[in-house]
């Protein structure tokens, strides 16, 4: 397993589970059935979060846009015993009705303009505050690129996507803080994993004390939802950053618990180095990943060869340099360009590369000697020495 430093954030409690502080991740969905059908609801809750917390769900979010909403919520948090969190979408002032039933209330700074337009933000977040006080909710700050704050958007040019949000995340946060209120996680969220990996990695610079939820909005069907999610959590996670996270997927209700299988999937892979995409974990040591294995791999030997690139590069440990190990040829040209050395992996050879630079094809039983020649010499020309082993 690999230790990764998380972001020092502090603890904000959601229910039984705590985020934040160097708690485990916790994995989030969401309920996609009409919220009045109270049946359909609970049955899909219950579904999620069936194990309980660090298994299920740990948190289950449920969307209120209604009054007749909110009556049928009172009735879903007496059928189970989840972490509730409530989506208030565009209507704020439902949060004193649903609030006494959940564990947490998730407000879109660019929703709160849909109501009551010449109030100020800073009055309705104070309100919001209030009724998280009262109820022991804890609050997410959502902010969401498609639904950024107006007065913010205007503010950047239409290229750029990050800088609204950030932006509207950081004064939130500030008026949080200055409320006196900390008990409160925030996302920025985009459909571009590029977005959100910029979006939470400058966030997470400005702010390393408040949690931060993951997600990447739209991220469509499986099992490619599931890789440009990958993608997104692969880059942040193995920095330290994120505390709780969803992957979202369409897929129909009774499939549901995918999106929380393929968060804690996720995750597991990035501990132990599985991952898509280069990633720079940060150690002064060597690091080896390589991918998940998936239905693209077109030789089962990858799987065997990963474990003996890790074997063979043992003596290199000390140094930082990073070698991936990809298992098909959709993925792997591309995403070994940012390693030391890359190797990705054919039905009857392995293509060698050096950075960008392709070095050759080679057979399944001769590539390992290639590949040692190429790290004695990139160790050597790092340190000035000879061959190191």
């Amino acid at each position: 397993m690999i230790e990764i430093k998380r972001n020092p954030t502090r603890p904000v409690r959601i229910g039984s589970v705590t985020i934040g502080d160097g708690h485990p991740i916790a994995v989030q969905s969401m309920t996609a059935t009409r919220t009045q059908d109270v049946d359909a609801t609970v049955a899909l809750v219950n579904l999620m979060a069936e194990g309980g917390p660090g298994v299920g769900a740990d948190v289950v979010r449920v969307a209120v846009d209604s009054k007749p909403d909110a009556a049928a919520l009172a009735e879903i948090r007496k059928q189970t015993t989840a972490n509730l969190s409530v989506d208030l979408q565009e209507n704020y002032r439902l949060a004193e009705v649903v609030a006494p039933h959940v564990d947490k209330i998730r407000y879109n700074p660019g929703h709160l303009y849909h109501h009551e337009r010449d109030k100020p933000w800073q009055d309705k977040v104070e309100y919001l505050v209030g009724v998280a006080r009262d109820n022991d909710c804890a609050i997410r700050v959502g902010v969401n690129c498609g639904s950024v704050d107006p007065a913010k958007k205007e503010k950047y040019p239409p290229t750029d996507a990050v800088g609204p949000m950030l932006e509207s995340a950081l004064d939130h946060c500030a008026w949080l803080d200055e409320l006196g209120f900390t008990r409160y996680c925030v996302s920025l969220k985009d459909s571009d994993p590029k977005h959100v990996i910029e979006a939470n990695t400058r966030f997470a610079e400005a702010r390393p004390d408040v949690p931060l939820h993951l997600g990447v909005t739209e991220a469509g069907i499986p099992p490619e939802g599931v890789i440009k999610t990958r993608i997104a959590f692969e880059q942040l996670i193995s920095k330290g950053i994120g505390d709780t996270l969803r992957v979202s997927l369409t897929v129909p209700n009774h499939r549901k618990f995918e999106e929380i299988e393929a968060g804690r999937k996720i995750v597991a892979d990035i501990h132990a180095g599985r991952t898509r995409s280069v990633v720079d974990y940060g150690l002064p040591t060597m690091n080896i990943i390589s991918c998940p294995s998936c239905s693209r791999v077109e030789n089962e030997a990858f799987v065997d060869l990963a474990e003996q690139v890790k074997e063979m590069t043992h003596y290199a440990r000390d140094h930082a340099i990073t070698i991936a190990v990809m298992g098909c040829r959709v993925n792997g040209p591309g995403e070994t360009d940012d390693a030391d050395l890359g190797l990705w992996c054919g039905p009857n050879y392995v293509n060698l590369k050096r950075g960008e630079q392709e070095l050759g094809r080679f057979g399944y039983d001769e590539v390992l000697v290639r590949l040692k020649q190429e790290l004695d010499e990139l160790i050597a020309a790092r340190t000035g020495a000879g061959a190191v082993g």
